[in-house]
């Protein structure tokens, strides 16, 4: 622990060409005093280490003195392509090696470069969650990343309402989505341990995919992980495999599976032009791509795809009178109350 600290101050002092002891004791997390013990055992091993008293004082290296620690090590280096997203390096517990190679990445730097990381960290910010959502950070999730990184298998209990299953998991990749962290991943054996059913896989894509290549291959979300434990035994895993191009697949085919209903409706050029930001984009897509001409009134008829005639009342609400139900016939009478119900509200006293 002392001799990574060690390290750190020294790569700290060679990015930045003095630091006071109270900001040393702040990038270290440790007090004043280690500070001071710990310049003094660095001086006491070679390292020019040289403290300056007085307001404008501070630690620096004398003697334009570098150190060779720079080499990142395969972590720092594959954590470093994370910096950007700080909170899901926190969440995965890659902080101190995303840390660690930031400075080896400054230390190497000309001087007149060091401020890149705090130039570029004033101006781009990552915020992942939706807005009025308090983050949670699924409690298996720094195991599940690090059998991710190590492509280790790991046997899994996974929560599906009331039943639970165990399963034995080559974890291929993690995503942020929303602020909901999930797990794509091939099955390799399950065991029901709970409840009447053996399913528990989370979607998106909880079907076997329609791209031969991801076939196998399922999407799991983190937080209904009840226990994870990795192995020793690592997996081969598949050149193959696309991570980014999956989870499209796999979302496109979520989005689609909840659109199992269709409405009729009439909407005016201003209804045409709010549909897609009233309804879910798939929905909205496949309307538009087969409405026919406007009527001679400027009116489209279009089949929306919904997820059901609740989903699709709450969404076409927010259209008001740029859209007319015509079918079903039950969600059409709903809006006629509510039209009813308008009327009342906003008559004429």
């Amino acid at each position: 622990m002392r001799a990574a600290r060690l390290i750190k101050m020294v790569l700290l002092l060679q990015s930045r060409p003095t630091m006071t002891a109270a900001e040393l004791a702040r990038e270290l997390e440790v007090s004043e005093r280690t500070v001071t013990r710990d310049a003094q055992a660095l001086s006491e091993a070679g390292v020019p280490v040289y403290a300056e008293r007085g307001r404008a004082g501070g630690y620096r290296l004398i003697g334009g003195y570098r150190t060779r620690l720079t080499g990142l090590a395969r972590g720092e280096a594959e954590a470093l392509f994370l910096s950007g997203i700080p909170g899901a390096l926190r969440e995965m517990g890659l902080e101190d090696a995303a840390s660690a190679a930031r400075l080896k990445v400054s230390a190497a730097l000309l001087p007149s470069l060091r401020d890149a990381s705090r130039t570029a960290a004033q101006r781009f910010h990552l915020d992942a969650p939706n807005w009025f959502r308090e983050p949670r950070t699924p409690e298996s999730l720094p195991a599940v990343a690090d059998a991710v990184w190590d492509d280790r298998r790991i046997t899994a209990r996974y929560r599906r309402g009331r039943d639970e299953v165990t399963r034995e998991l080559e974890p291929y990749g993690l995503v942020l989505k929303a602020g909901v962290w999930y797990l794509c991943a091939r099955a390799t054996g399950t065991t029901k341990a709970a409840g009447t059913a053996a399913g528990g896989l989370e979607n998106p894509g909880s079907g076997s995919g329609s791209g031969a290549s991801y076939r196998g291959y399922r999407v799991y979300r983190i937080d209904r992980f009840a226990a994870v434990a990795a192995g020793e035994e690592r997996f081969a895993r598949d050149d193959g495999f696309d991570l980014p191009a999956f989870w499209a697949d796999r979302a496109e085919e979520f989005a689609r599976s909840l659109l199992r209903s269709e409405v009729v409706v009439r909407l005016t050029a201003r209804g045409l032009r709010a549909l897609p930001h009233a309804v879910d984009a798939p929905a909205a897509r496949a309307a538009l791509e087969h409405a026919p001409a406007p009527d001679p009134d400027g009116w489209v008829t279009v089949t929306l795809p919904v997820e059901s005639e609740e989903v699709a009342h709450g969404q076409l609400t927010g259209l008001g009178p740029e859209v007319e139900v015509l079918a079903p016939g039950t969600l059409r009478e709903r809006f006629a109350r509510d039209a009813r119900r308008l009327a009342e509200l906003y008559g004429a006293p």
